[in-house]
């Protein structure tokens, strides 16, 4: 696909503006970008877990959702989609349908990284022809900002508060793009909201036209969990590339491919600073949570580098 932002912003919105999403969050988005992708023409079965993301753009009888909308429950995006997808292959083979289908399941982390891993798993195992898309905020924002799998290193969230008994979250951030790219699926892809929207839009439209399973992990920043100003969203993502605290990459048939390298890594903290969840690290006597998070992203960017041949 040869991107053009022109085109692509010319394109029909799949996802409709007044939904109820907070101003400043990442979810609507990379759904918006991600739909977007769909070529005219053809047609879109969108499976969504339970989330902020489905609570509010599907309040019936209202829905910002212009394509079929299926609302599953936190645990089963991927086996409802999955058995979508299998019907329409079979209705296809018998002649009942001519038109196109894509399908496509956005779960948050809390439906993806915990809850929804089984049926994701095994959707991915099984090859089913759909794309699950992961907008990935690092806690469960839509019941109260609990930790979940994919919460980072030392972030406060209402399940690990930072204070004189622990100092946030004690685990590091599971690194389940990599646990994608174990099932040996064609297509995975880790990306974000940078400057003109490329990156994540030639993967996305990677990831949809891709025949089998494809995963596409972005992260999607929350304003009440992470505790910024919502315009600072960008800046937040642009922080989080820069620093490599999320790089971005893709894996096609097996193959690492660097999508980006910082000419300059910027260090961790310039990311950090501009989270309140993480407020506590810059306390008189914390400095050693900065120092163990820059460690923890240095020696995932090596690891990254050297599978990428680089």
């Amino acid at each position: 696909m040869s991107y053009s932002l022109k085109e692509n912003v010319m394109r029909p919105e799949r996802f409709a503006a007044g939904h109820r999403m907070c101003a400043g969050c990442g979810s609507p988005i990379a759904v918006r970008t991600v739909l977007r992708q769909l070529e005219p023409g053809d047609h879109a079965v969108v499976c969504s877990a339970t989330s902020c993301l489905e609570v509010s753009t599907f309040m019936y009888p209202y829905t910002a959702w212009k394509d079929s909308f299926i609302h599953n429950a936190f645990e089963n995006a991927a086996a409802t989609l999955s058995g979508v997808e299998t019907a329409y292959k079979a209705l296809k083979k018998q002649g009942r349908l001519d038109d196109t289908y894509k399908f496509i399941a956005f779960g948050g982390d809390g439906g993806t990284y915990d809850i929804g891993f089984q049926s994701l798993s095994g959707a991915m195992e099984r090859g089913h022809d759909l794309v699950y898309v992961c907008y990935d905020n690092e806690a469960y924002m839509n019941t109260g900002i609990q930790r979940s799998s994919s919460t980072p290193h030392f972030a406060d969230t209402t399940t690990t508060p930072a204070g004189s008994v622990i100092p946030g979250k004690l685990q590091q951030k599971k690194n389940l793009t990599r646990i994608m790219v174990a099932h040996g699926i064609p297509y995975v892809a880790q990306t974000t909201f940078i400057g003109n929207f490329k990156d994540i839009a030639e993967k996305a439209h990677r990831a949809i036209y891709t025949p089998g399973p494809a995963f596409l992990n972005v992260m999607a920043p929350c304003p009440r969990g992470w505790r910024y100003p919502s315009e600072k969203l960008m800046q937040i993502t642009k922080a989080a590339v820069e620093s490599c605290v999320w790089p971005l990459y893709e894996v096609v048939e097996g193959k690492y491919i660097l999508s980006y390298e910082p000419k300059n890594k910027l260090p961790v903290e310039e990311y950090l600073k501009l989270q309140g969840r993480f407020a506590h690290m810059f306390k008189p006597g914390n400095e050693w949570m900065i120092d163990q998070v820059q460690q923890e992203v240095d020696r995932n960017w090596q690891e990254l580098l050297a599978s990428c041949g680089k």
